[in-house]
């Protein structure tokens, strides 16, 4: 039986915050399977009965493998509001992974430099500046062990494309499941252990702070992490420190 695509989180006039089930697109691509934003819409015109089209754009994706929270908008001046948000970094990420291998620090922030490649769509990572890199900044926190495998809290500070992907396994580290990116065997749903789990902004029209959060997958792997979940509750300095 197939899993719903996304559960809502958050939805207002001008905008739709949805959890995204991993396997989904959020955009087209050459396979033709159909979209996040195409079973958003269906959603949006079904609830109120919209005969026309509707309006939605995503403001930022995440790779079809990865779980977790995406925004859209639902009008042209929030969408315009959010993109400038995204580009000023001044919307803040955290996502957990699930590694096999200890990351070496408790705590460290990670710099490289990396460059794409389109047509395999893969990216590497260089310790130093190269040609045609960007710099990519992320931040990472070990938060538990639990049968092998390692939660990691990360805190994104630049958006490249499998950013996360690529810098947790250029220190050895690749995600749980991400043979792409040098795991030992992918997972039978063909997900990885990524989860955009929270995101922290100021509402683009009322200008209220939003504290985003999406559930972890009900996936058996992923449930017994729940416990750390709990660190998660009554935090509300996301965009200063990390969890526990």
């Amino acid at each position: 039986m197939m899993k719903k695509p996304f559960n809502v989180i958050f939805e207002d006039n001008h905008l739709l915050v949805v959890n995204k089930a991993s396997g989904v697109l959020v955009q087209g691509d050459k396979t033709g399977d159909k979209t996040l934003t195409d079973y958003c819409k269906d959603y949006i015109a079904k609830k109120y009965n919209k005969p026309g089209a509707v309006f939605l754009h995503p403001v930022h994706r995440l790779d079809r493998p990865v779980s977790g929270i995406v925004v859209f908008a639902r009008t042209s001046k929030a969408l315009e509001r959010m993109t400038t948000l995204f580009r000023k970094r001044e919307v803040h990420k955290v996502y957990w992974a699930v590694v096999k291998r200890k990351p070496p620090e408790e705590m460290a922030k990670l710099t490289h430099w990396l460059v794409k490649d389109s047509e395999k769509n893969v990216s590497k990572a260089y310790d130093t500046e190269v040609p045609d890199a960007k710099k990519s900044e992320l931040g990472y926190k070990r938060m538990g062990k639990l049968n092998d495998h390692w939660l990691v809290e990360l805190r994104p500070h630049t958006g490249r494309p499998h950013q996360l992907r690529v810098q947790l396994a250029a220190i050895g580290c690749p995600i749980r499941g991400d043979v792409k990116y040098g795991f030992a065997k992918p997972n039978p749903d063909g997900s990885i252990n990524l989860h955009a789990f929270h995101l922290v902004f100021i509402h683009p029209i009322k200008k209220e702070k939003l504290f985003l959060r999406a559930a972890l997958p009900e996936e058996p792997f992923w449930e017994q992490f729940l416990e750390f979940e709990q660190l998660k509750t009554g935090d509300r300095h996301l965009d200063q420190t990390f969890s526990g």
